[in-house]
């Protein structure tokens, strides 16, 4: 079985909000499997399934404990702020200084369907901020001030434009790179 490729700037799949997941169930479990798979090889902490074309609200991660899946999470605190740099597998290659809130209240549910609440600070709690943007059809270049958007999406463009050029050397590199 093959991981998923993960999408990245201009797939419109980015851009929608997810729909809940309705059952738990083997296709699920597989397709976590998968997005495991892809969220390592790129690498990566973290991995929503809207990254990999399936506009559902689940995403993998790995912060150290091992891999883990929240289906249907809900961010129910925030508090405070944290500003650390920020890059995101479906935009490769680039990362910026972001305001987040500092700590949260997760709550979603595990592949077993067991209740989950998670209280995160820091690095860990922007990662399910970042994941839970992706399942609202949110992009990270949404924090950026006029200046770095516009300076992003010239590279974007760029890339874009380099692989319609050249499908062999472009953005298939950047598919699952950093």
């Amino acid at each position: 079985m093959d991981s998923y490729t993960i999408r990245v700037f201009g797939d419109p799949v980015l851009r929608k909000i997810a729909e809940d997941v309705k059952s738990i169930d083997g296709d699920l479990v597989s397709t976590c499997q998968r997005m495991l798979d892809a969220m390592y090889q790129a690498p990566g902490i973290g991995l929503a399934a809207p990254q990999v074309g399936i506009s559902k609200r689940f995403f993998v991660y790995d912060y150290g404990n091992g891999p883990q899946v929240l289906i249907n999470p809900v961010i129910q605190e925030s508090d405070g702020e944290w500003e650390f740099e920020e890059g995101c597998l479906s935009v490769p290659g680039l990362s910026w200084n972001i305001i987040r809130p500092k700590t949260i209240l997760i709550t979603g549910y595990d592949l077993d369907g067991n209740d989950i609440a998670i209280e995160a600070d820091e690095l860990e709690s922007r990662l399910y901020q970042h994941e839970m943007d992706h399942l609202d059809g949110k992009l990270l270049l949404e924090y950026l001030d006029n200046e770095q958007k516009l300076e992003a999406k010239k590279i974007l463009r760029k890339r874009i434009m380099d692989e319609e050029q050249s499908p062999i050397a472009g953005l298939s590199g950047f598919s699952s790179d950093s």
